[in-house]
């Protein structure tokens, strides 16, 4: 049996991280949660299946969504990072190379199409 896809959602509001919960299980992937990017990098230290991060910008904690997906870019280069905000405007220069943004309300499919994209 093929091994399920790991995404890790990085989101602090309990109702959104159910949102994004759901489109990574539509999407066919295997949804992990942390509440920020402490918690995010202390995953990631621990397990080595997580494939994709999908993070939010404004969080908690000692760094945002930008700084954590630039963590990530730096200790874990093969895992994909998808960026989303309700209230920051992000410019691609801002985001690690091969990171995706989306803006909240961002499309639902198009969310799900992109993570199945990543994990291919």
């Amino acid at each position: 049996m093929d091994k399920a896809k790991v995404v890790l959602v990085v989101e602090d509001e309990p109702l959104l991280l159910l949102m994004a919960t759901a489109l990574v299980e539509e999407a066919g992937l295997q949804p992990l949660h942390a509440g920020n990017a402490d918690e995010a990098v202390a995953i990631l230290e621990a397990r080595q299946d997580i494939r994709i991060v999908f993070t939010d910008v404004e969080m908690p904690g000692s760094m945002d969504g930008i700084k954590l997906a630039a963590a990530i870019r730096d200790r874990w280069p093969p895992i994909r990072i998808v960026v989303v905000s309700g209230h920051s405007a992000v410019r691609p220069p801002q985001l690690p190379e091969g990171a995706l943004f989306f803006a909240k309300p961002y499309d639902q499919q198009r969310i799900v199409e992109t993570l199945q994209a990543l994990a291919a």
